[in-house]
């Protein structure tokens, strides 16, 4: 007799139309009933059209009618909110005080990261104004979904991104909004995206105390909060700026990042710290959290954020720092 478990893991192979991820994995799966060899299954219509709908009707009766004993299949579809679907274990907020410390970047080798070790993986880009994260992935589909939910856009190796530049008719056109603008979109890509089930999101916020981060603290079911910094002077002031923010707002903070932190010149096996000494302790003191590590100035990186290949870098850097990601992230339930 054909058991719940064997429908299931035949659901693995029906993929939602321009996502890439199964039904299963997006958690529109709500129902499984057998009954003298009459398969009822009840799945989310949310976010897709009536052609999605019908051709995942079709794949499924077709999976199903392959299962032994099974004579007949019967799919309907019921709207669900987004946010019923969703099952996202732990929510990381990465955040700086001050712009340009590579804070996108920290994001999405954390995310790359977590989806090396096996994780489900989702990246939500709330930097409305200054999107990066689909540049440095490569991606230049647009959201996909209808009018009762958004579907995120898979990257190469399997990370799920939400950006308000795969919204935009060009990349390159500025989003010009005041701040409770902003603050909707961004409570728009948690609350009508179809994430599905995630072990981690990492949100990429903007940088500062504003709105936006404001809206995700208070908003968002944040596990913990990783600060990015560079090794300059004014460094401390504006980590305790984004510390000070955290702990208001009483999330933990699980570690502080140091990026730019030297230039290695391999012809001369030197390295070089352009922006001062390292600071990484002092700032792990002030944050009171554990320092994560450094990343260098590494040409190489630049070139695949350049090329939208990020998932594709590789060095002795990051692999030091994503064993510290993985020790201070909290473990998926």
């Amino acid at each position: 007799m054909t058991t719940k478990e064997q429908v299931e893991q035949a659901f693995s192979g029906v993929l939602v139309p321009g996502v890439g991820r199964s039904i299963t994995q997006l958690n529109m799966v709500r129902e499984i009933e057998i009954i003298n060899n009459i398969v009822k299954v009840t799945l989310a219509a949310t976010a897709l059209s009536p052609g999605s709908q019908d051709w995942i009707r079709t794949k499924t009766k077709a999976v199903m009618e392959k299962l032994p004993e099974v004579n007949k299949v019967e799919v309907e579809f019921i709207l669900y909110k987004p946010t019923m679907l969703n099952r996202i274990s732990h929510t990381i907020a990465v955040m700086s005080g001050k712009g340009g410390v590579g804070k996108s970047l920290v994001a999405s080798l954390i995310a790359i990261a977590l989806s090396r070790q096996g994780n489900e993986v989702g990246i939500l880009d709330a930097d409305i104004t200054g999107p990066s994260i689909p540049k440095m992935f490569g991606i230049t589909t647009h959201l996909g979904g209808s009018d009762t939910g958004i579907l995120p856009v898979l990257s190469r190796s399997g990370v799920e991104v939400i950006s308000i530049n795969l919204l935009l008719p060009m990349e390159s056109e500025a989003v010009i909004w005041r701040g409770p603008l902003i603050s909707k979109a961004i409570t728009q890509f948690w609350e009508d995206v179809v994430w599905g089930k995630l072990d981690y999101l990492v949100i990429d916020l903007p940088p500062g105390t504003a709105d936006a981060p404001l809206t995700v603290m208070q908003t968002l079911p944040i596990s913990g909060v990783i600060i990015v910094f560079t090794p300059q002077d004014l460094v401390e002031m504006i980590v305790r700026k984004a510390v000070n923010m955290a702990q208001k707002m009483g999330k933990s903070i699980l570690g502080v990042v140091e990026n730019m932190s030297y230039l290695y010149v391999p012809e001369i096996d030197k390295r070089i710290e352009l922006f001062g000494k390292s600071r990484g302790e002092e700032m792990a003191q002030v944050a009171s959290a554990p320092f994560l590590g450094q990343l260098p100035i590494d040409p190489e990186l630049a070139r695949l954020c350049d090329e939208g290949t990020i998932e594709s870098y590789n060095s002795d850097a990051l692999t030091a720092l994503s064993q510290a990601f993985i020790q201070a992230l909290p473990k998926t339930r």
